[in-house]
């Protein structure tokens, strides 16, 4: 999913299966003090990538938790070559009706190495027990372009207490082990990525739109509700 995405573990596939189908009422009510629709961060999310890349950029893209595909719809507008990955089979057949376009994997395994040029993680590690998250982070790490491929993950902010609100009032949230912003960033470098470096993003809400404007100058302000973090995958022999 693309707010709350999906972790790979048999317990987790059941339970977004269940909620696969009411996901974007869920999702809908819990953003309410936001102001904005699920689209709207979605878009925040494609509107990061493409600051991060630059206009021109069109290397593969990996959408891995993709849930229902909200942000999988919204990158195969900007990339010609997107894929999403869930171990939620009932989520995953609603993000194909939502970005037909998009190649799907059932199987982690069947993930290629060594193919992206960004794999996004949205809203997934909060979902995965700490002692295992290493372990995923190198999985995907593998999956990218030696030395030029990015892993680019998006967090809740810990620190920023509307974000706690709504993950403890979150239906699907009730697993979440949220991750500091600094623990986020040692993830990374700890799995095998280099480089790793974050900022925070999603300051104002509906009512204060004009201020949105500034946001791009703020990712060093930790009150934003959301983190976006991003690493490098090591050339290779590295």
């Amino acid at each position: 999913m693309a707010e709350e995405n999906q972790h790979p573990s048999s317990a987790k596939e059941a339970k977004f299966d269940a909620y696969a189908k009411d996901y974007e009422r869920l999702h809908r009510n819990n953003i309410t003090a936001s102001g904005e629709q699920p689209a709207y961060f979605a878009d925040y999310k494609v509107d990061c990538i493409r600051r991060l890349v630059g206009s021109g950029y069109d290397e593969p893209i990996l959408d891995y938790g993709c849930g229902v595909g909200s942000l999988t719809e919204r990158l195969i507008g900007q990339f010609s070559k997107v894929s999403g990955f869930d171990l939620s089979a009932t989520s995953v057949a609603e993000a194909r009706t939502r970005a037909a376009t998009a190649t799907f994997y059932d199987n982690a395994a069947a993930i290629p190495r060594a193919y992206f040029g960004i794999i996004v993680v949205a809203n997934v590690l909060h979902h995965v027990p700490p002692a295992e998250r290493v372990a995923l982070v190198s999985q995907l790490a593998h999956c990218l372009q030696p030395g030029t491929g990015k892993l680019v993950v998006f967090e809740h902010n810990p620190y920023n207490p509307l974000t706690r609100r709504a993950v403890a009032t979150c239906e699907f949230d009730d697993d979440a082990i949220l991750l500091g912003p600094v623990e986020l960033t040692q993830l990374l470098s700890t799995s095998g990525l280099v480089g790793a470096k974050r900022r925070f993003i999603v300051f104002f809400p509906r009512a204060l739109s004009g201020l949105r404007r500034l946001e791009p100058h703020l990712g060093w302000l930790p009150i934003g509700a959301q983190v976006m973090a991003q690493a490098t995958a090591p050339a290779r022999g590295q």
